[in-house]
């Protein structure tokens, strides 16, 4: 008898049910990508001199003249604020949910962006010093309520639960702080923080975004270097430990460069709401992961900021972004109650 040749198969069955979500991922921050790009391009040729898309692409190359300044110097920087600012906030947002394992567990929920608002409100109304002192205010005040947070949610380790319910309480607490601190403020000063309290990028220009940018870029490789520990933390505690990864020093570093990037977004534009919080799970959705995917959620966060500034540049009285983002993340607020409901009955 002659022996039958059984073709050998490509992959294992394991391994091809590995390879559709990867698949999915990539093809959720291309698309992401593209999103961004047309809308950033749509972002810059609306205004009181609307431009095409190829007109708006010819003034960034140089040769438009008017257009040519309109573009590079009045629309864009508020373009690539908001996609910059936008892809921060979800990565925080990210990098604390993971932390806690809890889809509420963002920056904005547990009170460390209130914690950077405090800083920014103590520096301009008791200190009144300028912008590299209100970026250090934000800073400062972020990773003192992040150490507060820490230490009062510490018992023998962190759990993610703990932290959250621990952040709220600092939450209210810092709420009532930064009320007292405008109310004392002399009156011009306080209404020009509560009209940026509300979180606006209205007003950023390139001398604002610049010194952002650069903050931001030498925090991005850091993010990419805790992407390991980041999975192990996934695991649990335990899990991770037993991996051989030193757990709390990890967790402490993801709480710091968290913070780092919260508070980068509030010295400049203020607390925005909700984008941290709503971000990360819509790229979770998207790129069909179990985990948090941190690219798929940079780039959901950088179309949810833009698209959120064009709304409110658009509506019949401009208001600022984060009440735009709030109304935003209300709504995403009551659907997920409302599919949950659902799911349970």
């Amino acid at each position: 008898m002659t022996a039958v040749r059984v073709p050998a198969e490509r992959g294992t069955g394991a391994g091809r049910r590995a390879a559709g979500p990867r698949r999915r991922g990539r093809l959720a921050v291309a698309a992401l990508a593209v999103a961004a790009l047309g809308l950033a391009l749509v972002a810059l040729g609306l205004g009181d001199y609307p431009l095409s898309i190829p007109e708006v692409v010819a003034a960034l190359a140089g040769d438009q003249g008017f257009a040519t300044t309109v573009v590079t110097q009045w629309r864009l920087p508020r373009v690539l604020v908001a996609l910059a600012f936008g892809a921060a906030l979800a990565v925080s947002g990210a990098l604390f949910q993971t932390l806690t394992r809890n889809p509420l567990g963002s920056p904005d929920v547990i009170g460390f962006s209130t914690g950077s608002y405090t800083g920014v409100l103590v520096v301009t109304t008791l200190l009144g010093t300028g912008t590299l002192g209100v970026s250090a205010g934000a800073l400062v005040a972020g990773l003192l309520t992040a150490l507060v947070v820490y230490l009062l949610a510490y018992r023998d380790g962190v759990q993610g639960f703990r932290l959250i319910v621990v952040g709220i309480g600092v939450t209210g607490m810092l709420h009532g702080l930064n009320v007292w601190l405008l109310l004392r403020a002399e009156t011009e000063v306080a209404l020009t923080a509560s009209i940026w309290g509300a979180g606006s990028i209205s007003l950023v220009g390139w001398s604002q975004a610049l010194p952002a940018f650069a903050v931001l870029a030498g925090l991005t490789p850091l993010v990419w270097a805790l992407r390991g520990p980041l999975r192990q933390l996934e695991l649990g505690d335990d899990a991770a430990g037993s991996h051989g990864l030193r757990v709390e020093p990890a967790r402490l570093a993801v709480v710091v460069l968290g913070v780092a990037l919260i508070a980068t977004v509030t010295a400049v534009a203020g607390p925005i709401a909700f984008v941290a919080l709503a971000a990360p799970q819509i790229a979770r959705r998207l790129a069909g992961s179990a985990g948090l995917p941190l690219a798929a959620s940079a780039l959901t966060g950088a179309v949810v900021l833009l698209a959120a500034d064009v709304v409110a540049q658009r509506l019949p009285t401009a208001l600022p972004v984060g009440v735009v983002t709030v109304v935003l993340g209300g709504v995403y607020l009551l659907a997920l109650i409302v599919q949950e409901a659902r799911r349970r009955w």
